[in-house]
């Protein structure tokens, strides 16, 4: 009976552990999933109505919750727009620093890229627009912040120009500077992209990658 219970509670000392860390995911997740809803509803009022002309108030009346629910994940008005502003160059740089991970060619890769981050745009198309549009309203530092992020996005594609300069996939004078030609290319899908409307995303993304192949590659197709 002693030895039963010596297991049971040899048991339970093991399981607590990993209820502790169980629960601390559930917390993160629960605290995840508030940020996120917080950040979304904000970022429909500042594409609509503009940085300015957005309160905190009518953030949390459309959430149905008070202010300082807001004020315990975000710390104000101006942290929201930044996290919104950063989110489409994150997930870019992500995603470009994921394609170069990929074996292949610098043309396999560099389509992997606008693939990648034109489908990205399209789907946090709100959040881009909201940058492009109040990138004059962020915060000295958090403007900063943001530049150097497009600026590591820019850098590492200029290197996968030049290696396809290199390879004599690429006809480019200037890698760094198309780095910025194709950067600009991708970002202003969002101010002309509508959905259901014309070209579906799909189509977007295809003459995107057409566009940069015909920007990069030598006169006469790839094989020139």
């Amino acid at each position: 009976m002693h030895k039963l219970a010596e297991n049971v509670y040899a048991a339970d000392m093991t399981d607590k552990p990993k209820k502790k860390r169980a629960a601390a995911q559930l917390k993160g997740e629960i605290t995840a999933y508030k940020r996120r809803r917080i950040l979304e509803e904000a970022s429909h009022f500042f594409f609509a109505n503009g940085y300015e002309a957005t309160t905190l108030d009518s953030v949390a009346e459309q959430l149905n919750v008070t202010k300082p629910f807001i004020y315990s994940y975000y710390k104000n008005k101006g942290e929201l727009l930044y996290e919104i502003c950063q989110t489409g160059i994150q997930l870019s740089l992500t995603a470009l620093e994921e394609a170069l991970a990929v074996e292949g060619t610098a043309t396999e890769q560099l389509k992997i890229v606008v693939e990648r981050v034109a489908r990205i745009i399209i789907e946090n198309q709100r959040y881009v627009t909201v940058y492009l549009r109040e990138e004059k309203s962020l915060t000295p530092d958090d403007a900063r912040r943001i530049r150097d992020l497009r600026h590591t996005f820019d850098t590492k594609l200029a290197a996968l120009l030049e290696k396809g300069k290199r390879s004599g996939e690429f006809d480019v004078a200037a890698p760094s500077r198309t780095a910025i030609w194709v950067s600009g290319l991708l970002s202003w899908i969002a101010l002309w992209y509508h959905e259901g409307g014309r070209w579906s995303a799909t189509e977007v993304v295809m003459d995107a990658i057409t566009m940069v192949q015909k920007m990069v590659q030598p006169a006469g197709g790839p094989n020139a």
